[in-house]
């Protein structure tokens, strides 16, 4: 299957550097949609449903009936300006390809050619069915807190699906490695909104009103203790903030203080417990004098990687390139909407390593080694043939 993904490899790099130059945001990849219809059409594929989740693409591929597999590749784009200077460079200004999602829609396409040959092949000797998800919009929630998993899901995108693969590739990764986990394996992710409010007034005369500036200076070094004074040691979880805004003078105190931030965690316990512990730290205003608004807007939940599909992919890729390739570690605190899908079928996703020295993931230098997409496009290929053939 390696050797085969290999003779594909111009093509899928072709495809990849085409939606690169075309990135699109969530829920508006239209022209990447009509892509992967187009080339599942060219490819032979009959059963393809667009319009899924909104902008989404589904087809498949097998019997009919039996088990079903589903593989997931993300399709939106990010709103940075690239400054990466290739000749396939983002066209549509303010907009790029800064996570991978377009190296994940080429190589899935890579994938549903292969398929279509082994199908044309052994057809006779499948047993199932594998399901190709082309989804949208997993870098954002529109404004009634809905991502594009959801949305497939919520249009019947998972309906007869028995388990579900995908991949990410990892541009700080070694390009080649290939990494599991099982259980628990990307975190949670919520956000919060805090309000911390006071009298104001002259910066002349602190003493005659409360300060929300010196309120939020008592408040944050609490926030920053919960993971550690408030939380079992043994349990991961992150709270960061990621801005503070409040005043506009010198020589004025404001009335009102800004604060947004993110929580991240892997069980729902503890993930409840951060909620708890964060309002008793914004609470201290009121023992300062003042008062205080939190709103936590719930995220995606954690992506929980099922032992039994991690253990199909890791023989597929001990079968193609050997232990030497593998790394079994968890995947730190990132998040991903691939988490509602393992919720919805027994599933896992794995870490394609392509580092080539360039950015990390959502900066304007973010870059990845073409490379390594045969293998992306043989490890899910493999795992799905060898499911819907009984191996």
């Amino acid at each position: 299957m390696l050797d085969k993904a290999q003779q594909l490899k111009d093509e899928i790099i072709r495809l990849r550097r085409d939606i690169h130059a075309h990135p699109e945001l969530g829920f508006r990849e239209f022209r990447t949609a009509k892509l992967v219809a187009d080339t599942l059409a060219e490819i032979g594929y009959t059963d393809i449903k667009t319009e899924v989740g909104r902008t989404g693409v589904v087809a498949q591929i097998g019997t009919g009936n039996g088990p079903t597999i589903a593989i997931r590749a993300d399709m939106d784009a990010l709103p940075i300006v690239e400054a990466v200077n290739t000749p396939f460079k983002s066209t549509n200004n303010g907009v790029m390809h800064a996570c991978g999602h377009d190296s994940h829609t080429a190589m899935l396409l890579g994938v549903a050619h292969l398929l279509r040959q082994s199908f044309a092949e052994n057809g006779s000797q499948w047993q199932g069915n594998v399901r190709l998800l082309f989804q949208p919009s997993e870098e954002m929630f529109d404004e009634n807190g809905i991502s594009g998993a959801t949305a497939m899901i919520t249009d019947g995108a998972l309906e007869g699906v028995d388990n579900v693969i995908a991949l990410h590739i990892i541009s700080n990764a070694p390009a080649g490695m290939l990494g599991f986990n099982d259980g628990y394996s990307m975190a949670a992710v919520d956000s919060f909104e805090a309000w911390v409010r006071g009298d104001g007034g002259h910066g002349a005369y602190p003493h005659q009103g409360s300060d929300p500036l010196f309120i939020l200076s008592t408040i944050l070094p609490a926030i920053y203790a919960i993971p550690s004074r408030r939380i079992n040691p043994m349990e991961p979880c992150v709270i960061s903030l990621g801005e503070i805004r409040g005043g506009a003078a010198p020589n004025v105190i404001p009335g009102e203080v800004y604060v947004q931030g993110t929580i991240r965690s892997f069980s729902e316990e503890i993930r409840a417990q951060l909620w708890v512990e964060l309002e008793r730290m914004f609470k201290l205003a009121e023992g300062l004098g003042g008062s205080y608004e939190l709103k936590i807007h719930k995220g995606y939940p954690a992506v929980y990687n099922d032992p039994q599909v991690n253990n199909w992919m890791r023989a597929v890729a001990q079968d193609l390139v050997g232990e030497q390739a593998i790394v079994n570690q968890s995947f730190g605190m990132g998040a991903e909407d691939f988490a509602y899908m393992t919720q919805a079928a027994p599933g896992a996703m794995f870490i394609l390593g392509g580092s080539n020295g360039g950015g990390n993931h959502h900066t304007n230098v973010f870059d990845i080694d073409e490379n390594v997409f045969p293998l992306g496009v043989a490890m899910l290929a493999e795992t799905a043939r060898r499911f819907v053939m009984g191996k």
